[in-house]
């Protein structure tokens, strides 16, 4: 199970690492954690072969070809959960969807007709966001997310035999190469621009691409069935599907940087009457003499701002921006809907997995337990039930701690059922 939980007294979060978590991350890398934050992660490619991760079916469990088959055929999909890419481009979605027929009218509905006709003649398919539409990869995707404390998507890409989909790219996020099937020739040059931002994506600086995609690779290697490449962003790679068919699985992880710090820095900075001042009447605004006193002034009194920022505040900016990208474990309304209507001081409950949540003491007594999309405030004599349940463990509702009697255990539990903080669990499941 994956939860977030709270360091007392204080009542910042932190990720918990469970067992689950340890185990993808374990999947994707053939060194040990601590080896792999401290030499790889954000800094060099890593190369993992099969024979060094701990599963020897490789990555089929996630996802396979028959799986991938069953995606593009039975499961009602549609743009832009399929991309398709041909000689470095992609193909406009309207030669590969088209409405479902009676009472699926919708018209960006994939054509499986459409999609093999496309693949035949050497095109690449990309399966994208696994992350919420496979279930394996649901599960996956939570754990790894948890481990890395980062919040990420699942694709899968499909090529046929001797094609490559894309041109020598860089990604502006770190990715896992999962290799599921077939073998997949990589080639991987050093960046040329270092940890690039979203808002940098290579097309910008294709010639650069280009010409050192010509030199000599840092690293030239064949995906084998069951490997798994980890790749920092920003490094130049490109990759073609040898003597047959290839699926693997990118991993994309959206790297939280300082400069996401400094974007919510200027955005509080709004608060400051120095910096929301106008510009002298009648600045010639293309006359670097004229500007130069303006910008003077301005950097100080950012400088003078910045000396009083508020932790605190930033923190709050910061999290509302990072934790609604990853979404918890998903619940069964109806079974949830259930277990409301037959809850009983018997029943066992547990927080829901992957929720990130902070409990912190509130005004006037009573105490806050902020998620991501929503703020609970409750009294504060629900803080040490409230603590109990939090900590992932599974939980009788007639054991909370803090509580008077049963009436309130249930209508506290009650609650947390409803906003999905806790699920129904099973005796002796965690």
């Amino acid at each position: 199970m994956s939860t977030t939980h709270v360091d007392p007294p204080g009542g910042h979060s932190r990720p918990a690492v469970p067992f689950s978590a340890t185990e993808a991350l374990a999947r994707c890398v053939a060194v040990e954690p601590a080896k792999f934050a401290a030499d790889h992660w954000g800094r060099s490619p890593l190369l993992s072969r099969a024979a060094e991760l701990p599963n020897p079916d490789g990555f089929t469990d996630l996802l396979s070809p028959a799986g991938a088959d069953e995606l593009l055929s039975r499961r009602g999909l549609r743009t832009p959960f399929l991309r398709v890419a041909k000689d470095g481009q992609l193909v406009p979605a309207a030669r590969f969807t088209g409405g479902g027929g009676a009472g699926a009218e919708i018209g960006d509905q994939v054509l499986d007709e459409k999609v093999l006709a496309l693949y035949a003649d050497g095109a690449t398919l990309v399966l994208q966001g696994l992350h919420r539409t496979w279930p394996a990869l649901v599960d996956f995707a939570r754990d790894l997310g948890t481990a890395l404390a980062q919040p990420l998507q699942v694709n899968a890409y499909l090529t046929p035999a001797g094609s490559q989909g894309f041109a020598t790219h860089y990604d502006t996020h770190d990715v896992f190469v999962l290799q599921v099937d077939g073998r997949k020739h990589w080639r991987i040059h050093p960046p040329v621009l270092v940890d690039p931002l979203e808002r940098q994506p290579w097309g910008g600086r294709a010639d650069e691409v280009s010409a050192t995609a010509d030199g000599r690779p840092a690293l030239d290697v064949v995906l084998e069935p069951g490997d798994a490449l980890y790749l920092p962003r920003g490094w130049l790679h490109s990759a073609q599907a040898q003597e047959s068919s290839s699926l693997h699985l990118t991993v994309g992880i959206r790297a939280l940087t300082r400069y996401a710090v400094v974007e919510e820095l200027l955005a509080l900075a709004a608060e400051d009457a120095r910096l929301r001042a106008s510009l002298p009447f009648g600045l010639d605004l293309a006359d670097p003499d004229a500007i130069e006193p303006e910008l003077t002034e301005t950097v100080e009194a950012l400088r003078d701002w910045l000396l009083r920022a508020d932790p605190a505040a930033v923190a709050d900016r910061l999290r509302a921006r990072v934790w609604p990208a990853s979404r918890p474990a998903p619940i069964r309304p109806l079974a949830q809907a259930e277990a409301l209507a037959r809850l009983t001081p018997d029943s066992e409950v547990a927080v829901r997995g992957g929720l990130r949540w902070q409990l912190t003491p509130g005004a006037g007594g009573r105490v806050t337990l902020r998620v991501p999309d929503r703020t609970l405030t409750l009294p504060g004599t629900c803080e040490a039930a409230l603590r109990a349940l939090l900590t992932g463990e599974v939980t009788r509702v007639g054991d909370l701690p803090g509580l008077d009697d049963d009436a309130d255990r249930l209508t506290l539990t009650r609650r947390l059922l409803k906003e999905a903080v806790l699920t129904p669990a099973r005796p002796g499941r965690s």
